[in-house]
């Protein structure tokens, strides 16, 4: 049974029983504290926890999710993997336990020919909750399962909650047994390898508080609407119905795993170490392939990171298997086959994906030669000074800074015959990884507990009317302060109000909020900002200027009306220069992130190299010529498909609902689902001034302009400093360029001149120097200040100079000097001073510390230096007294 076919029987089953078929979320997760979509039940959490009424009594979904917590598991077990499939069905107060269990009983041994998945009831069975007793009581009457077939378990394996105080309530479990060669008898309470669990039921039926642990929590009371929430793993089922050992060897996947096995040459199931590492790029490819089908891109920060590294660790993989040229276009292009079936969009989206793909492998594997050059040279030093045993910070900054992994360092260190620090590699890891979950806990501590909202959401949705309007008279629904709902706030508080309906426009779709105030009768607000912290809900962060709102006053909502016609221009010129952008490079190049405010914008793009001169001028005229002839502005609203029907362009990551807002500037030429403000017409955009194009990742690139009359203002004052120069240098502004790169090329000779004078200078001095060596202890040292100097090189050179005239003593040279603002200090030294013991680079820190600064090198010459040129005396006096200990 293919796993697509898994698929549709499970949608056919419970969309024929009254469950709405919720087509799957996007990986890209909508809670702003969690990267991805996690579980199949993240997108109903809303509905699930009752912070948002259900649109529908009971849904059911194929949810594609990531997980990466466990992700050096990864084709060592038959289980996990970090793209995987959930199949869940969901009742809001509908069904419940038993309804749930009939529903899972039917589906998994109704047989195949009527639609079901066909296990024989004999190799099922289930885990119930220890104090569950109406659970075995529903098995053993629904299923006629008998009493050693259900297992009681505790709170550590069978009870769910959120780990806060809200919903939670007991699970059962149902398992597969594999039979006697994948381990012993006596159920999953004995053996979790040989009984595969396949499907999890929750049932939602109390409330808790006092939540100290998993196991540790006070049942408060039976909630009002009992919730049901199952999973099943479509993995797993395929892995089983295809008769293959593990979710590595099903349909969806092993086609990727063949194309690495014909690329290296070697026959998977021959060696086990080769078979981890064609599981793992089988399912590292996979999970990045779904990724950015999703819009994610690689990248150095969230979720560009962990596709990064998923991207990484497959490319290292191949090289472990003897696979050193690139190969995604093999691999993506089995995963693209195996899985477009299930996922038409894989298919849809290939060309970019398959660009991002392969301009990451070339990147990474350009990294890999530079890391192994810098690996190279740390290994050589390593040797050279008799060690054994790299620096863990050399790996650290290598596996940091250059994506270079650890594994591989711990393979080329070996091969020259050195082993790792890798207590200090670990050690230095584990900082890191404490950091950013520190910085994770500070940026989910800012949110609020969004169960707050619920009470005000369960009113129904906020209305926006600031379309058409930009004033509306409207009542105040609720007032809270400090995460907490209170029935007044008053002048001075910061505080969200909810009101029912709002002309303020809530951050979203990459437009920032509304400027504005919120009055009523004894009260003026002044609006700081405008989120939608639950869907369908606004609130309004706000400043209150003075008196005192209540819940229940009347309140005015005002828009500023200088803000939000900026805010217009500035998101249609958003589309506008996407239109541009399609226009001048093809349809490749498609948004990927915006973000527009009153009189600025900017907007990233699938793109893997600069934009030239003359694209960026083109881009701008087809610009400002789309403004130049006032192409009608139209908005509509309509179904999703008919929308993308039509040829409308849907933003990677962004969520859409079955009905969807268009907004077409010029007909086709540009058509986008869009919920922002826009013009009425392109000539109200005004001026369109590009002003940056860079880079923002190896795949993407990001355009910056101004609009309106801010890119007026840039012009203008670009103009006067045309005209400033245009009278300083007595030249027509047309030769400007040619007159400052004259200019340009008469200081850097100028420069040149003066540098080879200074020379000739301190070169003169060298003699002088040489003749001042005085005894301090083993060594004669020549320790001055030389004034001030053009650069430090320029000191490194005489103090080499001098060290040379001393070569057959045991000398030092410590030479300091002053360089632009900065005090400079290099140290030298000969064979023989070296040979007793004097080391430039200990001098060098030591004078260091004196001057403010840092510095190091080698023991033969070393550079040092910091903010206080004034203590180059007392610097220069520590080096004196450290050569006479």
């Amino acid at each position: 049974m293919q796993t697509a076919d898994i698929q549709r029987r499970w949608l056919d089953f419970f969309g024929s029983r009254g469950h709405t078929v919720v087509p799957s979320a996007s990986l890209i997760a909508d809670d702003p504290t969690v990267m991805f979509t996690i579980a199949g039940m993240v997108p109903f959490i809303p509905y699930l926890t009752g912070v948002v009424p259900a649109p529908y009594p009971r849904a059911t979904s194929v949810q594609k999710c990531i997980r990466t917590n466990d992700i050096d598991e990864v084709g060592k077990t038959t289980r996990h993997g970090t793209f995987f499939q959930m199949n869940g069905n969901f009742s809001f107060g509908d069904y419940f336990k038993a309804g749930a269990i009939e529903y899972a009983w039917e589906l998994l041994t109704l047989p195949e020919t009527q639609g079901g998945l066909g296990f024989a009831e004999k190799d099922l069975w289930v885990t119930v909750y220890e104090e569950d007793d109406e659970a075995r009581r529903l098995w053993k009457s629904i299923a006629g399962l008998p009493d050693e077939r259900i297992q009681n378990m505790g709170k550590e394996d069978n009870y769910w909650s959120t780990g806060q105080p809200g919903p939670a309530g007991p699970c059962s479990e149902i398992y597969f047994d594999r039979g006697p060669a994948y381990g012993p008898e006596g159920g999953p309470a004995v053996d979790d390898t040989r009984y595969i669990e396949i499907w999890n039921l929750v049932f939602m039926q109390y409330a808790i508080d006092q939540v100290a642990s998993k196991t540790e929590f006070r049942i408060v009371g039976e909630l009002p609407n009992k919730n049901i929430d199952t999973g099943m793993g479509m993995e797993r089922v395929a892995f089983l119905k295809q008769g293959v050992e593990n979710m590595y060897e099903i349909d969806q996947v092993r086609p990727v795993l063949d194309a690495a096995a014909s690329l290296s040459g070697r026959r998977y199931g021959a060696d086990p170490e080769d078979d981890v590492r064609m599981r793992v790029i089988a399912d590292h490819v996979r999970s990045s392939l779904m990724l950015m089908t999703d819009g994610v891109a690689p990248g150095n920060e969230g979720r560009g990171y962990i596709l990064r590294r998923l991207m990484r660790r497959s490319i290292r993989a191949m090289r472990l298997l003897g696979v050193d040229a690139p190969s995604f276009a093999e691999l993506f292009g089995a995963s693209r086959d195996a899985m477009s079936t299930a996922y038409p969009d894989v298919a849809e989206n290939y060309d970019r994906v398959s660009r991002l793909a392969l301009g990451e492998e070339e990147a990474f594997l350009r990294t890999l030669a530079a890391g192994t050059s810098i690996l190279d040279l740390a290994v050589d030093r390593t040797a050279q000074a008799g060690g054994g045993v790299l620096a863990g910070d050399t790996a650290f900054q290598l596996h940091d800074t250059f994506g270079f992994p650890i594994d591989l360092t711990l393979e080329m260190a070996e091969e020259a015959g050195l082993s790792v620090d890798r207590a200090a590699f670990d050690r230095l890891m584990s900082e890191q990884r404490s950091r950013a979950k520190a910085d994770a806990k500070s940026k989910k501590a800012v949110l609020a507990d969004v169960s707050v909202y619920g009470e005000f959401r369960a009113h129904g949705e906020t209305h926006f009317l600031g379309y058409d309007q930009l004033d509306a008279e409207t009542t105040v629904l609720g007032v809270i302060v400090d995460g907490r709902s209170v029935p007044a706030a008053h002048a001075g508080d910061l505080a969200e109000i909810i009101l029912a309906e709002t002309t303020l426009y809530a951050e979203s779709g990459g437009q920032e909020s509304d400027a504005g105030s919120i009055v009523g009768p004894g009260y003026e607000l002044e609006v700081l900002d405008v989120q939608r912290p639950i869907g369908g809900l606004v609130s309004h962060r706000v400043q209150v200027r003075s008196g005192e709102v209540q819940v229940g006053h009347a309140a005015t909502t005002h828009v500023d009306p200088q803000w939000r016609r900026a805010a217009t221009q500035a998101h249609s010129a958003t589309h506008v220069i996407h239109a541009a952008l399609r226009q001048t490079l093809g349809d490749d190049a498609h948004q990927s992130g915006s973000y527009n405010k009153a009189g600025y914008m900017r907007l990233d793009f699938s793109w893997n190299q600069a934009l030239s001169p003359a694209t960026r001028s083109e881009l701008e005229e087809i610009s400002n010529i789309a403004v130049r002839d006032n192409l009608p502005v139209e908005t509509r609203v309509m179904g999703l498909d008919e929308a993308k029907s039509l040829g409308a362009m849907a933003l990677f990551g962004e969520k859409y609902g079955d009905r969807v807002r268009v907004v077409d500037i010029g007909g086709p030429w540009s058509r986008e689902l869009c919920a922002g403000t826009h013009v009425a017409s392109s000539a109200e955009i005004g001026m369109i001034s590009l002003v940056s194009e860079s880079s923002v990742g190896s795949s993407n690139r990001r355009v910056e302009a101004l609009v309106g009359l801010d890119a007026f203002r840039e012009f203008a004052t670009e103009r006067a400093i045309v005209a400033q120069l245009t009278s300083t240098l007595k030249t027509p502004k047309d030769k400007l360029p040619e007159r400052i790169s004259e200019l340009a090329a008469q200081l850097k000779a100028a420069e040149k001149r003066i540098a080879q004078i200074e020379a000739s200078r301190l070169s003169e001095r060298v003699p002088a120097l040489v003749a001042s060596a005085s005894p301090m202890g083993a060594v004669a040292a020549v320790v001055e200040n030389i004034g001030s100097v053009g650069s430090a090189d320029d000191v490194r050179a005489l103090a080499t100079n001098v060290r040379a005239r001393l070569a057959d003593t045991a000398a030092v040279v410590a030479l300091a000097a002053e360089v632009g603002g900065k005090a400079t200090v290099i140290v030298a030294t000969t064979p023989s001073a070296r040979e007793v013991g004097a080391k430039a680079g200990e001098l060098a820190r030591i004078a260091s510390g004196v001057l403010g600064g840092g510095g190091g090198g080698k023991d033969d010459l070393a550079q040092g230096g910091g903010s206080e040129p004034s203590a180059i005396g007392a610097a220069l006096e520590a080096i004196v007294r450290e050569l006479r200990s």
